[in-house]
């Protein structure tokens, strides 16, 4: 039907879940599970050269921020944590 403007109004469109789809529900551990070896092997890689290379502050630096990116990809439920946290620290309602 066209509505008074001449546009098409097709309401609400409901998109339904087919019974052909893929299901993703173990996709985020499929790809941590990947992803997580290959982020440790990088990491180390790049630890050890700073060693080598007698770069203490880099290493320190590099180090804590690998250990903050770890924590983030290992536990995702991190950030849903912390800002609920925040939000209640600064007064504010998460209900």
């Amino acid at each position: 039907m066209l509505s008074a403007v001449g546009a098409l109004d097709l309401g609400p469109v409901l998109l339904l879940a087919d019974a052909n789809a893929p299901d993703t529900g173990g996709l985020a551990d499929f790809l941590r599970g990947f992803f997580g070896p290959l982020f440790l092997v990088i990491v180390s890689i790049v630890a050890i050269f700073f060693l080598f290379t007698k770069e203490v502050t880099r290493f320190a630096q590099f180090i804590i921020l690998a250990i903050f990116i770890g924590i983030v990809f290992y536990v995702p439920g991190i950030i849903e944590v912390i800002a609920v946290a925040i939000a209640r620290a600064m007064g504010v309602s998460t209900e």
